[in-house]
C-alpha cells in the first residue's frame, strides 16, 4: 500500500510503523490479562470454539465471491449488449440491499423457493422411490449464510475486477492480438498478470471485511465466535467482559490477515518489478518460460 505523506511532505519505505508497536503492546498486555484472569481466560477458551466456523464460512463465501465476480467483470465487458446489462443489472441490485436484509431474505425467503423449485423438478424420481424430497430445514444456515455473503460480495468483487482489467494498457492488448494470441491466451498471459497488481488491495480490504461479516451467522443461530459470546453474556450478564474478549478475536485475525496480505501486495510489487509478465518476452520473439 503506498506510504503517506509525512510532516514535511515526504514519507521513505523506512518509516519505522509505530503503530504497529502500539499494537503489539496492547496485545501482548490484553494477552497477559486474559491469562492471569480466570473469567477472561474462561471466555477466550468458549469463544475460540466457534472460530472454525468463522474461517470455514470466509474462505468458503469469498472463494465463491470470487469466481462470481471474476464472471460478472467479464460479462460485463463483454461485446454483447446483452450480457452487459444483465451483468449491470445484477451488480446494481444487490448493491443497494443492505447485507442482513438480503441474508434474512436468502435464509427465509430464497431457500424455502430453492426447495420448491427442487423437489418439483425431482418429482418423478421421488414418486419412483429413487430419492426423497427436501425439507427446507435441511438446508444449514451456515450454508444460507455463505451462499447470501458470496452474492453480496460477488458485486463489489466484480466492480474490482471490471477496474483492475480496464486499467491495463489497451496498447498491449492490441499488440497481444497482433501476435496472434487468442481471447484467453491474452487474458492470461497479458491482461491478468497486470490486472491482479490493481486487483490485489482492493480485494483484501473486501477479505478483510467479510471476516467481519461473517459474525453474521449469529443472526441465524449458528454457532460462531459472535454467536457463542451472545449467549454467554445473556446468561450471564458479563458484557464488558464478553465484547472486550470478542473485539480481541477478531482484531487478531483482521490485523493478522492484513499484515499478511500486505506482505504478499509487497512481494508482488518486488515481482513485478523483476519480471513484468511473459508478454514483453513474447513480444520480443521468445516463449513465456525464457531466461532474459
Amino acid at each position: 500500500m503506498a506510504p503517506l505523506a509525512g510532516p514535511g511532505g515526504h514519507r521513505g519505505k523506512d518509516d519505522f510503523p509505530w503503530w504497529l508497536v502500539a499494537l503489539a503492546i496492547l496485545g501482548v498486555a490484553a494477552s497477559f490479562a486474559i491469562a492471569a484472569n480466570g473469567l477472561y481466560t474462561q471466555i477466550f477458551s468458549l469463544l475460540l470454539n466457534g472460530i472454525g466456523v468463522t474461517i470455514f464460512v470466509t474462505l468458503v463465501a469469498f472463494t465463491l465471491a470470487i469466481l462470481l465476480g471474476l464472471g460478472l467483470a467479464l460479462l460485463g465487458l463483454s461485446d454483447v449488449l446483452v450480457l452487459r446489462q444483465l451483468a449491470r443489472f445484477y451488480i446494481e441490485i444487490v448493491r443497494g440491499i443492505p447485507m442482513l436484509v438480503l441474508l434474512s431474505y436468502i435464509a427465509f425467503v430464497g431457500t424455502p423457493a430453492f426447495v420448491a423449485v427442487y423437489n418439483f423438478v425431482t418429482s418423478p424420481l421421488v414418486s419412483a422411490g429413487w430419492t426423497s424430497p427436501l425439507i427446507t430445514r435441511d438446508v444449514p444456515f451456515v450454508w444460507r449464510t455463505i451462499i447470501a455473503l458470496t452474492i453480496a460480495y460477488s458485486s463489489f468483487i466484480a466492480e474490482i475486477f471490471r477496474a483492475g482489467i480496464q486499467a491495463v494498457d489497451q496498447g498491449q492488448i492490441e499488440a497481444a492480438k497482433a501476435l496472434g494470441l487468442s481471447r484467453f491466451q491474452r487474458f492470461r498471459l497479458v491482461v491478468f498478470p497486470q490486472a491482479i497488481r490493481v486487483i490485489l488491495p482492493p480485494l483484501s480490504n473486501d477479505f478483510i471485511a467479510m471476516v467481519k461479516d461473517s459474525s453474521l451467522v449469529s443472526v441465524l443461530g449458528v454457532a460462531d465466535i459472535s454467536q457463542l459470546a451472545k449467549l454467554y453474556y445473556s446468561a450471564n450478564f458479563r458484557y464488558f467482559e464478553t465484547l472486550s474478549i470478542l473485539a480481541f478475536i477478531y482484531l487478531l485475525l483482521t490485523v493478522g490477515l492484513s499484515l499478511l496480505l500486505r506482505q504478499l501486495e509487497a512481494w508482488m510489487r518486488r515481482r513485478s518489478g523483476s519480471d513484468r509478465s511473459a508478454f514483453p518476452r513474447m513480444a520480443a520473439g521468445q516463449p513465456p518460460g525464457a531466461q532474459v
